[in-house]
């Protein structure tokens, strides 16, 4: 009777129109976007047609499904929500992916969809070899997924995950940012303003690295994939490449932009720079990269003599890509040793902010977890004290509390699952375990010599790399999006 009542109440069919048409848009707006790095391609005169063809595969596809379902009505359940979620980050790298495939590269499908899973999801994971010999328009295409991923990352916290209230979705509501805090009433405007202060940053942050002495092609394209905490570079040696400490320094500063809640960034804008100031999650973030960044710095001087100056550096910008999940790299930090080793480990599980571009669990969910330990703990020896758990001046409710911890059980699952199949795929338990860290992390680099910071992915079995695909995908929606399609209950 509770099964029969629950198909009454959400519908016994699934009608796949409107989700089929909104598809169709986002391929169009792929096929569009792919004009761009055709347009550089005609321009330098490379004689590539591979994002033309590409292009014109993916309009024609988008057109046919907006084509064949028009006459439907909007998104009404939220099962098409969901699903539209998934497929959207599904089936868009997958026409990504074709202008890799198409070109001189010849890469198979299976490296082409990991490259542009790996930027959309802004997880920065890369197969290629020799970037610095790249066609200049790969490498675009490259910075661009990163940009648009982090700003699909942006509008979808904002605009869809609240809606969906699985596994910590409605942690904003926790954060002061329900709609009646927002500084906009609408949501699309809301939506709107914050891809404007995310197109402004990555512009302030593309004339910096042109001051500091990039190419202004470095530029643009590191500014994109800086914002988004995605990590690809236009040079095998990442930052290393430029061995400057003024990049180093600007490329930090926009890394923890990028972690930063973009609601509080979008505040600050408008006048109120104490909610950025005083923000508790932004605190801890930036009090985790310094502790973490000196206690790194340490044995760089004592145990390698190593400059000051630059050890400081080294150990900033590295912590700092890490615990943003960008990925970028100015050194081979697997050579620092084992503390160092031990110390980027457990950065991986951390992450920035909610609402930013970051990935990996994020301060907020570390904070609800302290409380309810805290509280848990307080119980056990004062059980009949009433305990009231707040997150900052809020009542933090059990939805949240319950929600946060299952994010977390589902997280670890995940990440021991996939180092299992990568371990059984032949890989060594620290490449197959900071792999799975990685990936569901959307974060980059992971450890040893194979997926280190000097390392890269393409030497991996193809079943490996599908392994890690299924990670990006389902770390960058928050895990439990993936779950509830995949359930079977989900299309009866």
């Amino acid at each position: 009777m509770a099964e029969a009542h629950a198909v009454k109440r959400t519908g016994s069919t699934l009608d796949l129109r409107p989700v089929l048409t909104i598809l169709g848009f986002l391929i169009c707006g792929t096929g569009v976007l792919m004009i761009v790095p055709a347009m550089f391609d005609l321009a330098t005169g490379s004689g590539s047609e591979a994002f033309e063809v590409a292009a014109a595969v993916a309009l024609g596809l988008g057109v046919m499904l907006i084509t064949a379902n028009r006459g439907c009505g909007p998104l009404t359940t939220l099962r098409q929500t969901y699903l539209l979620t998934f497929l959207a980050w599904l089936l868009v790298p997958g026409v990504a992916a074709l202008p890799l495939v198409f070109s001189s590269l010849q890469m198979t499908f299976t490296d082409a969809f990991f490259e542009t899973m790996s930027g959309m999801t802004t997880t920065g994971s890369t197969v290629l070899i020799g970037l610095d010999e790249l066609a200049p328009s790969v490498l675009l295409w490259r910075g661009l997924l990163q940009w648009v991923g982090g700003l699909g990352i942006i509008v979808m916290a904002i605009a869809i995950m609240p809606l969906l209230r699985s596994g910590g979705m409605q942690l904003f509501h926790a954060e002061s940012s329900d709609r009646s805090d927002k500084p906009l009433a609408r949501v699309s405007q809301l939506a709107f303003s914050l891809c404007a202060v995310y197109f402004g940053l990555t512009v302030v942050c593309a004339f910096a690295y042109r001051l500091a002495g990039m190419t202004w092609f470095d530029a643009a394209v590191h500014s994109m994939t800086t914002l988004s905490t995605g990590g690809y570079s236009n040079h095998d040696a990442s930052f290393g490449y430029f061995a400057s400490a003024s990049i180093d320094w600007i490329a930090i500063v926009f890394m923890l932009a990028g972690a930063v809640p973009f609601l509080l960034i979008l505040r600050a804008a408008r006048g109120d720079g104490a909610s950025l100031v005083h923000d508790q999650q932004v605190r801890i973030m930036l009090l985790v990269a310094l502790l973490t960044a000196a206690a790194l710095a340490v044995p760089l001087v004592a145990q390698r003599d190593i400059p000051i100056d630059q050890a400081v550096r080294e150990a900033a910008f590295n912590v700092t890509s890490i615990l943003t999940t960008t990925g970028f790299a100015s050194t081979d930090y697997g050579t620092w040793g084992p503390f160092a080793t031990a110390t980027f480990f457990y950065l991986m599980f951390i992450g920035g902010c909610t609402g930013s571009t970051s990935g990996a669990i994020k301060i907020f969910r570390f904070q609800v977890l302290y409380i309810v330990l805290s509280s848990y703990t307080l119980h056990r020896f004062t059980p009949h004290l009433v305990i009231s758990r707040t997150y900052g001046d809020k009542p933090l409710s059990q939805d949240v509390a319950e929600g946060v911890m299952a994010f977390l059980a589902l997280y670890f699952a995940t990440v021991g699952l996939i180092a299992v199949v990568l371990g059984a795929l032949g890989l060594d338990w620290l490449t197959a375990l900071s792999g799975a860290v990685q990936a569901v992390g959307n974060i980059g680099p992971g450890l040893g010599e194979a997926i280190g910071p000097a390392g890269n992915f393409a030497g991996l079995p193809d079943g490996a790399k599908w392994a890690l695909v299924a990670g990006m995908l389902s770390g960058r929606l928050e895990l439990f999006t993936v779950l509830v399609v995949l359930t079977p209950s989900f299309w009866k």
